[in-house]
């Protein structure tokens, strides 16, 4: 593994941040999460026609960039320090490689080239309380019962004269009220022989029903989605498993994740040591102190440890995607990286956001400061994507650490 960055991907980061810098500070965050879409499509078509972003891990011969899970992670850094208000997670790191890997060659081309451009916006309808297991990042169901079960709950399909029909609700689905795309996994057949296939449903079909959700993080917008009836196309063929393939992308995801994770533990952290060094105590800043240099230090650490651990589970996806043909010890671990990694960045940031909010004093809890945002976001992705706690046993699950020599 080479640890150094190409010009390329150090290229992204540099013109990505220079733009979120202009584009994204914190009057325009408040203003884009109180629209009705939560985010902001100005900024999302300036990152479209200007750093090609939705594309940038589509291949080239859909419009896309053709860049790796690395760049694409460094990517969702950049947009992390400024909590920037996009469609990137659920549009380009969760539906947009679905659609690329159980996609028919029509589907492909109907739909990848309106996501490189920034035209097509879609969303992974899975329960928010499920995200983690469908990813198989806090558990693996073989079964499919977080989408509610083959006989009750969640979404269920069943052939109608043309097509397929669905009928069912999900709550919490990141950008669900908004995409013009839904990717739903639904129920089909009866109840001893139900499975869960992906559909494509459009988002003003007829008897979808949506309405955004009011999240403890406003910058990641989610909605709720009943469908009574609603026409949907199967994506890709019958024959191909879902399971496997939301289990795959959870590598990716992961990674992104816990990218986006580091970059704002590393944005928030900044804040917090430019204003200790600033804000005086007893005729001297407060960052003088002995004590409160002990805290931001420990947390400092511990940023760059979930930093390096990011950076190392997005090269082993990249690997993975490029060179996964044989199953070795080595992408034995480098298969629980991702999750790893994402439990080591969320307990960064709540670290980070935590000090911040501390050493801010009074005004780091109020909707004034963007400090509580920090803090929001590693609240709600842990409720999301985790627990900690979940992600680093089921690692050890999948790694078999605990199990006995000869097992």
């Amino acid at each position: 593994m080479d640890a150094r960055f190409t010009d390329e991907q150090d290229e992204i980061r540099r013109t990505l941040r220079e733009l979120l810098g202009k584009r994204c500070g914190p009057e325009e965050l408040r203003a884009a999460v109180d629209t009705p879409a939560g985010h902001d499509p100005a900024l999302w078509t300036t990152l479209a026609e200007q750093l090609g972003l939705p594309g940038l891990s589509l291949p080239e011969t859909y419009g896309g960039v053709g860049c790796t899970a690395t760049e694409l992670a460094l990517a969702c850094e950049e947009t992390g320090r400024t909590l920037a208000p996009t469609p990137l997670l659920a549009t380009v790191v969760l539906a947009a490689p679905l659609l690329l890997a159980l996609g028919t060659d029509a589907q492909r081309a109907g739909l990848l080239p309106r996501i490189a451009s920034g035209g097509l916006t879609a969303a992974l309808a899975v329960p928010g309380p499920a995200l983690g297991t469908a990813l198989a990042l806090t558990g693996h169901d073989r079964h499919g019962a977080w989408a509610g079960g083959g006989r009750a709950g969640g979404v269920q399909a069943r052939r109608a004269e043309g097509g397929w029909q669905l009928y069912g609700q999900v709550d919490q689905v990141l950008d669900g009220h908004s995409a013009r795309l839904l990717l739903v996994p639904a129920h089909t057949g009866g109840f001893a022989r139900s499975r869960v296939l992906l559909f494509l449903v459009r988002g003003d079909a007829t008897g979808l029903s949506r309405v955004r959700q009011t999240a403890l993080d406003a910058t990641r917008p989610q909605g709720r989605i009943q469908l009574r009836h609603v026409p949907a196309e199967l994506l890709g063929d019958e024959a191909v498993g879902t399971l496997p393939a939301l289990a795959r992308l959870g590598d990716t995801a992961a990674a992104c994740l816990a990218a986006e994770a580091v970059g704002a533990a590393g944005r928030v952290l900044e804040r917090t040591v430019e204003y200790v060094g600033q804000r005086e105590q007893f005729g001297r800043p407060v960052g003088s102190f002995q004590a409160v240099k002990h805290r931001l230090a420990d947390a400092y650490v511990q940023v760059q440890a979930a930093r390096s651990a990011a950076y190392y589970a997005a090269w082993a996806a990249a690997t993975e995607a490029t060179d996964g043909a044989t199953i070795t010890a080595a992408t034995a671990r480098e298969e629980t990286a991702g999750a790893l990694a994402l439990a080591q960045a969320l307990e960064a940031l709540r670290r980070a956001a935590a000090e911040g909010i501390q050493l801010h004093g009074g005004i780091g809890f109020t909707w004034e400061h963007e400090a509580h945002l920090y803090f929001k976001r590693a609240a709600g992705d842990e409720l999301l994507f985790g627990p900690v706690h979940r992600l680093r046993a089921h690692a050890a699950d999948a790694a078999h650490v605990f199990e006995e020599a000869g097992t």
